[in-house]
């Protein structure tokens, strides 16, 4: 399903950061403790880059914004060799099921993608099952302050995105 709604890229300097952020807070900010909300609006603030990695995208509604994603360097902080991340992929309760959260995905598929990177990786406890219908394997399952998670990561190569992308026409 395509949601139909707008991805948008988000800069340093919108108003919608201390939202955006404030949504990756309460989702996260348990595995990140001891930040307070001003310092996790701060650090989304610099990953609102202007093309690659970092960037940050909004899926709007109008002038609002109903979910989000992100591409970090790092969204780990024990796995730093794994780079880049598909980070904050988020959608408000009331506008899941629309195909919002693979929109977003896709969006930053193709933001890593045109950044040059073969291979990129996401960490979620529950949405195993959304990624890997989206082209996302497993490779480990860990405990990541206090939580059990799964990384996961994408092959953007050609060869990692199926016969579909690569097929020549005939």
């Amino acid at each position: 399903m395509e949601s139909g709604l707008p991805l948008v890229r988000i800069d340093a300097l919108s108003p919608l950061v201390p939202t955006l952020a404030g949504w990756a807070h309460d989702q996260w900010g348990h595995l990140h403790p001891g930040r307070s909300r001003a310092a996790t609006i701060a650090t989304f603030r610099a990953d609102c880059g202007s093309s690659g990695v970092p960037s940050v995208f909004a899926a709007m509604d109008g002038e609002r914004p109903v979910g989000m994603a992100s591409l970090v360097a790092d969204d780990m902080s024990d796995r730093c060799e794994l780079t880049p991340w598909l980070a904050s992929v988020f959608v408000l309760p009331e506008w899941r099921g629309r195909g919002i959260a693979s929109a977003l995905v896709r969006r930053v598929e193709q933001e890593a993608e045109d950044g040059g990177h073969e291979l990129f990786y996401l960490y979620t406890p529950d949405q195993q099952s959304l990624y890997r219908r989206l082209g996302w394997e497993d490779v480990e399952e860990r405990e990541y302050h206090g939580e059990t998670v799964t990384i996961m990561r994408r092959d953007l190569s050609p060869r990692g995105l199926g016969p579909s992308v690569t097929a020549r026409p005939v």
